[in-house]
């Protein structure tokens, strides 16, 4: 068989264009920020994870620009070996201090943080315990460490205590968890995973990717959010959302670090943060550690947001804790949902579509989220859209002889 057979097979994208519903590739025009520039088009932005709104700040860009004049544009090499610049080590020294760990290692992309850390740590004979909802780069970390995969029902702690009872005592144990789950908006519970896990011998790892500058005292994150940093072994991180640049870290033990620092397949062969995103990084978390009030006004939007969208009748999915910047609203079908993105593309409020696999059959969602640089009146005016646009879609489907809940394509996608 040819091996683009499946690529000549692969139609859904085509059939969204036709559509006219295809919701991806959305190209900007100006800096992420609220209010955004898009395809020639003012959009409020409910779409992005930069938390803190720091991308814009004049700081942080006059960091990176700096770095560039400094350092050139690239690092031209892994950080193993030609790749390492003294903004790399001042970058993980106030990292470790900030989390309150020993040490801190960065790695070019999150993605590729959760690849290089969990297939160092564990191995063939070893087993991970990973939660159903986990990001997609979990997954893929578990897979090239071919240690053996036991997915647990999402936050489910009486599931992970029966997979734990199966796993030879022997062997060694990882517990893998989002700390702020990147879908839903909800919080794992860690205080049980560290119980579970001194109860039966493992370690634990957070991937704190969307806790970072949201949870815990000034933003230090899950860990910290439940007083556990300590009984943590491993947190994960990202640059990309509330420190507004792009890579990634592990913090942990020193002895850990240097493990992974010297058998990291995917640290060891790539190359190092070019050195504008590790100054406009380090910049960010100099401005979260001057400004720790930033988290709170995160966490106060949120709630105004969830209050608003109640009071206009928009169906939510609530998060456990209620109070994290992601808020998914129920859109139910795939057909409905990448309608309603488009017509809150076209009324100027960006939203991210999420369908099948990434949710249950007819749980698809409109994935918002939002920064604490957001104001009241912005976040009012794009609450009173969504209503605008929901009720209309309702009523164009209901002049179709349409349920809201109902579409032709779900049967297709079950």
């Amino acid at each position: 068989m040819d091996l683009f057979k499946k690529c000549e097979e692969f139609t859904s994208a085509k059939e969204a264009r036709e559509l006219g519903i295809y919701p991806y590739f959305h190209a900007l025009e100006s800096r992420q920020d609220v209010e955004v520039m898009m395809e020639g088009k003012r959009r409020i932005m409910l779409g992005s994870n930069n938390y803190l709104g720091l991308t814009v700040h004049p700081e942080v860009i006059e960091a990176a620009i700096k770095a560039v004049e400094q350092y050139g544009s690239g690092c031209s090499g892994s950080r193993f070996l030609n790749g390492t610049l003294k903004l790399h080590l001042e970058l993980e020294q106030e990292l470790a201090d900030f989390l309150g760990k020993e040490a801190v290692m960065t790695f070019s992309t999150g993605f590729q943080s959760n690849l290089g850390i969990i297939s160092a740590i564990a191995s063939r004979h070893d087993y991970i315990l990973c939660d159903r909802e986990n990001h997609a780069s979990i997954y893929d970390g578990c897979r090239l460490s071919y240690a053996k995969m036991l997915r647990y029902r999402h936050n489910d702690m009486e599931d992970l205590e029966r997979l734990l009872n199966t796993v030879p005592d022997n062997a060694g144990k990882l517990i893998v968890t989002d700390g702020v789950f990147s879908m839903g908006g909800d919080i794992c519970n860690l205080p049980e995973i560290v119980r579970l896990a001194k109860k039966y011998g493992a370690r634990v790892m957070v991937d704190d990717a969307h806790g970072l500058g949201v949870l815990g005292n000034g933003g230090r994150g899950t860990a910290d959010f439940f007083g556990l940093t300590d009984e943590v072994d491993i947190i994960m991180g990202t640059f990309s959302k509330s420190l507004a640049s792009l890579g990634g870290f592990m913090a942990a033990d020193s002895y850990v670090v240097d493990f992974v620092k010297h058998t990291s397949r995917p640290f060891i062969f790539c190359a190092s943060i070019p050195p504008s995103n590790c100054a406009a990084a380090l910049a960010a978390l100099r401005i979260l550690k001057r400004e720790p009030e930033l988290p709170q006004r995160l966490i106060n939007l949120a709630k105004y947001v969830r209050n608003g969208l109640t009071e206009r009748g928009i169906s939510i999915r609530e998060s456990n804790y209620g109070i994290t910047p992601i808020i998914p609203l129920y859109t139910y079908t795939p057909i409905a949902t990448l309608t309603k993105s488009k017509m809150l593309y076209d009324a100027g409020v960006y939203v991210n579509p999420v369908l099948p696999p990434a949710t249950p059959p007819n749980e698809c969602l409109l994935r918002t989220s939002y920064m604490a640089s957001h104001t009241e009146s912005l976040l009012d005016e794009a609450m009173d859209i969504i209503k605008e646009t929901f009720e209309k879609h309702d009523k164009m489907m209901a002049a179709e002889g349409h349920l809201p809940q109902e579409d032709s394509f779900t049967e297709q996608t079950e």
